[in-house]
């Protein structure tokens, strides 16, 4: 078992490890450090043999910058507040399962076709939950944490095969840190309607 690390490994544990963290606080400096991980990643992949995972990253780049503005300013024109945190809508759902649905096999036969990946299923398939996941991250919709779970669960045992062994302990990592994320996300949902309890309370004392 090699369990040599690569600079741009490590440099993806930090990086990924502080953005995820961020995430779950809720703070908009994920993005950049996000980033700045998905640069360190293509590398990283690329050189690992997973191509859907390494051209993933620059499709995470692209909504890292719309996840950044939609933080910054609701996710509308002309509304500059934070974006608040939500549960998915059923259409929200149904786009989603549609889009892997077709995605994922099509992302398959592709990468076993076209490329040396020795995982293509494994590898489309954890590319279709991530998109997934980040999109909702950019809405901040709260069942996000549950497709990253979904992922992480797959990516873990998928890294150890191919030998990146740091970045499967990352991602194993990135398993508690999404269970935080998803309370935390959870308490903030939650939150409106305790507050207007008390309110109410308070009104009829």
């Amino acid at each position: 078992m090699d369990w040599t690390l690569s600079g741009t490994e490590v440099l993806g544990f930090a990086t990924g490890a502080l953005c995820v963290w961020l995430v779950a606080r809720q703070h908009v400096a994920n993005w950049p450090i996000g980033i700045a991980n998905n640069v360190f990643f293509i590398v990283l992949f690329a050189q690992a043999g997973l191509y859907a995972d390494a051209g993933l990253q620059i499709v995470f780049i692209a909504l890292a910058a719309y996840g950044w503005w939609s933080w910054t300013h609701g996710g509308g024109p002309g509304t500059a507040g934070a974006l608040p945190v939500r549960r998915t809508t059923r259409a929200e759902w149904a786009a989603l399962a549609a889009a892997g649905a077709v995605g994922v096999p099509l992302l398959t036969l592709l990468l076993d076709g076209a490329t040396d990946s020795t995982v293509p299923f494994w590898d489309a398939l954890t590319t279709g939950l991530s998109l997934a996941a980040t999109y909702g991250q950019c809405r901040k919709l709260v069942e996000s944490w549950w497709l990253w779970i979904a992922a992480d669960l797959v990516y873990v045992p998928l890294y150890v095969h191919k030998g990146l062994h740091l970045t499967a302990l990352l991602y194993v990592g990135f398993l508690a840190l999404c269970a935080a994320g998803l309370l935390g996300w959870r308490r903030t949902l939650t939150a409106p309607v305790a507050d207007a309890a008390r309110t109410a309370r308070g009104a009829t004392a």
